[in-house]
């Protein structure tokens, strides 16, 4: 039986190398098989979106793997922050264009904040949800379930008969909407600043292996739920110039 590089016999021998970053805590992550082999959590707010770039290399250089080594660059696909998202992609994007480099996919950002914190929920629905600002957030409906052997928990590691199921698309909602929605769909809300906190976490890709698609390294964007403000005001100019 062949080792892969987690150590573990049988493991999927090809690295992932996450970048999650539709919050303000972004986090990365190397996994190979049902093994975090590295991580790092980093804060991107306005002054420390350079700090993605070296999180990302501290992760490699603690596994001691090179980009060349690398299966799959996964990047959050979210939605959420415009500027975190936007930066994230283009580093998955670089490292994606490399010679011999990974391929390029994706894994929806709201179910990393339920398959990340999987080791201290119990099974039943959630809704994930994160801050699209303006008094709206961004939600989703996931269900975790639970099966033989699964009842120990589940977490980076894998946890067997855990499954992460979404059960609706992604929204964009004034708060009070959001919250209608938790209670009509008895759902527990989870997400920063929910009943349940809990950031989207790159380990959590380990829970969502059928929710990783390829992506087209020319055309992908990820899903950013709302334009950025300059953006909003660009559009406004041009309108305003259009109607004149």
């Amino acid at each position: 039986m062949t080792a892969g590089p987690s150590g573990v016999p049988g493991a999927d021998i090809g690295y992932m190398l996450v970048l999650e970053a539709s919050t303000y805590q972004a986090s990365v992550a190397l996994v190979a098989g049902t093994r975090v082999i590295a991580e790092r959590e980093v804060a991107t707010g306005r002054a420390e979106h350079e700090h993605l770039m070296p999180a990302v290399a501290a992760v490699l250089d603690e596994a001691g793997v090179g980009v060349a080594a690398l299966d799959r660059v996964v990047c959050g696909a979210g939605p959420g922050s415009f500027t975190s998202l936007r930066i994230a992609a283009a580093l998955g994007k670089g490292l994606a264009s490399a010679p011999g480099g990974p391929r390029l996919a994706s894994v929806p950002s709201l179910l990393l904040i339920v398959a990340g914190a999987a080791d201290r929920l119990a099974a039943g629905t959630y809704l994930a949800s994160i801050d699209a600002l303006r008094g709206e957030r961004h939600a989703a409906l996931v269900r975790l379930e639970r099966g033989a052997g699964g009842a120990g928990g589940a977490g980076a590691g894998g946890g067997d008969g855990v499954r992460i199921v979404p059960a609706s698309a992604a929204r964009r909602l004034p708060e009070k909407v959001v919250g209608e929605w938790a209670r009509e769909a008895g759902a527990m809300m989870i997400g920063p600043g929910c009943a349940i906190e809990a950031w989207p976490a790159a380990h959590g890709v380990l829970l969502l292996r059928d929710h990783v698609s390829d992506a087209d390294l020319e055309s992908w964007e990820p899903d950013y739920g709302r334009l950025a403000e300059a953006e909003v005001r660009r559009a406004a100019i041009a309108a305003d110039r259009a109607g004149a």
